[in-house]
């Protein structure tokens, strides 16, 4: 398994670089699929490794002065008591139904959130055409003020927790809608920094669960950053919009499976 986990790391990773969607919603069906691990180790593992993935990312869009820190802070007032308590409930899930029920559970919820990450990765170009940008509210301190930004923060936290799937795609697709006005480059650097903390805390929180497969994390790594750089290189002669809607497909064909 170790050269075949690389090459899954590989492969996922390449698929990052190149179209710049998050890994979760692709590496955790993928690790079910090959029987390598269980479906609440397959989460667990794919948020140990997200985390350390996305913290190289959110270093990068930090240093290009891409995060909009006010809005990573209202984020993670609702992301990360919504991630915590997602891990709470599958303790006690796990403590009361077991894991056998816990891991179909999982399974139909992962299946779900894929068919939305899906349809948000069809959708957020035509958001971006239609939606008017000169006057458009911005996330500048006065409209971060409301509580639809923590709202959205704590819904995708829960999701995160049980799927690993949604710190990215669907933050990115709903923040285009709440601010159209503020920069797609701004929007994105500020979901890959913030995911950081939430998938950080909802990775901690499975391995205390005994969630992670550490050897398996390693081995993915080692094919995901070469695979990532790889990706990166050659995104520009790739048409993006002929990639996105292979891979949304693909997840949604994906989810349907699995619920």
């Amino acid at each position: 398994m170790p050269w075949g986990a690389a090459a899954l790391g590989m492969l996922v990773g390449f698929l990052i670089g190149l179209t710049g969607m998050g890994g979760g919603a692709m590496m955790t069906p993928l690790l079910l699929w090959t029987g390598w691990a269980a479906p609440t180790v397959a989460v667990g593992t794919d948020l140990v490794w997200n985390a350390l993935t996305k913290t190289v990312g959110a270093a990068v869009h930090y240093r290009h002065k891409n995060v909009n820190l006010k809005l990573v802070w209202r984020l993670a007032t609702g992301s990360i008591p919504g991630a915590l308590l997602g891990l709470y409930l599958l303790s006690l899930l796990k403590k009361s139904a077991g894991v056998q029920y816990v891991d179909r559970l999982i399974v139909h919820l992962l299946g779900g959130t894929l068919i939305v990450v899906a349809v948000a990765i069809i959708f957020r170009p035509f958001v971006q055409r239609l939606l008017p940008t000169m006057t458009a509210p911005s996330a500048s301190e006065e409209n971060l003020k409301g509580w639809l930004v923590p709202i959205l923060g704590f819904v995708v936290g829960v999701v995160v927790s049980f799927t690993s799937v949604g710190s990215g795609s669907l933050i990115v697709t709903t923040l285009l809608l709440v601010f159209p006005g503020e920069k797609l480059n701004r929007l994105v650097g500020s979901d890959v920094f913030h995911a950081v903390f939430l998938v950080g805390v909802a990775a901690v929180g499975h391995w205390r669960l005994g969630d992670v497969n550490v050897p398996l994390v390693t081995e993915l790594l080692l094919g995901s950053i070469p695979g990532v750089s790889l990706g990166s290189l050659i995104a520009s002669r790739i048409p993006e919009g002929t990639l996105r809607p292979a891979v949304a497909t693909l997840l949604f064909v994906t989810g349907l499976k699995l619920i």
